[in-house]
């Protein structure tokens, strides 16, 4: 008994060539550029662009991302103008890479500049030497400002840092490559002996400051009585002036009140009838 053949039918043949095509396709997403890399380990080609579907079965595709990559730097203690280290410094830089640079940074950098996202399975251009770039940047930065007064020129030394970051890629002849878009330093902390000698020196201000307002009110206060005793005659003058207004408000009638002068003692010698 021969057994039956099993025929394919072409549609069906058709949707399993075009699933296995797809499954072996890497597509290109926003914010990326792809290379294709041959069975020989080569480049082949030019930059694969944003949203093409480039087949897999045959050789890889490495996709690099080039917008908004960012380079955090944490911890760091940079040395300031007064010879202090910092106890805190945190940088962010963000670059991007020109699309049509990506071939020749991945094949004629060195790849201890690039660095390996795990979780994204993506190679990151030029990471760690633009890490190690915004770090000299950020020391030299910070060594032109003394410890307290970091943080009050924070805007002026992300701008230097990014003027000492793009003059080192000029410099290099990669500014045609890489931009930067942003730095940003987002936290300074002094070291613990600048702050507690700082709190010193507000509280020795403070009473010194108290001082010398109690020096001032003992000056005014002496600067009165003074002016008082230069005027004794004046304060004569005015009592004698009261005394008479009010003898003559009872002359007028005005006054009927007993008046019993300042300097009344009692009466004396008075005759009794």
């Amino acid at each position: 008994m021969s057994t039956p053949k099993t025929t394919i039918r072409p549609a069906t043949l058709a949707l399993l060539l075009a699933a296995l095509t797809l499954g072996a396709c890497t597509r290109i997403e926003t914010g990326e550029v792809g290379l294709r890399v041959g069975i020989d380990k080569q480049i082949s080609g030019a930059e694969l662009m944003p949203g093409s579907f480039n087949q897999t079965l045959f050789g890889d595709v490495l996709t690099f991302p080039v917008r908004d990559i960012a380079v955090v730097l944490d911890n760091k203690n940079p040395l300031t103008a007064d010879n202090s280290t910092l106890k805190d410094f945190d940088l962010t830089l963000v670059y991007s890479i020109s699309p049509s640079s990506v071939s020749d940074l991945w094949s004629t950098k060195s790849r201890s500049f690039h660095t390996f996202n795990k979780e994204e399975r993506d190679w990151i251009l030029m990471h760690s030497y633009m890490t190690t770039v915004a770090n000299n940047a950020a020391y030299k930065a910070v060594r032109e400002y003394k410890a307290l007064s970091v943080a009050d020129n924070r805007q002026k030394i992300e701008q230097e840092i990014k003027r000492i970051v793009t003059e080192t890629l000029a410099s290099e002849k990669l500014d045609q490559a890489l931009t930067v878009s942003l730095v940003q330093v987002r936290n300074v902390m002094p070291a613990d002996d600048i702050i507690a000698s700082a709190n010193a020196v507000v509280t020795a201000q403070n009473a010194l400051r108290a001082k010398e307002i109690e020096v001032e009110t003992a000056k005014k206060e002496a600067e009165r009585i003074a002016a008082l005793n230069a005027n004794s005659k004046a304060i004569e003058y005015m009592n004698a002036q009261a005394q008479l207004k009010i003898a003559e408000g009872i002359a007028a009638g005005k006054v009927n009140t007993i008046v019993v002068p300042y300097d009344f003692k009692g009466i004396v010698n008075a005759n009794s009838r």
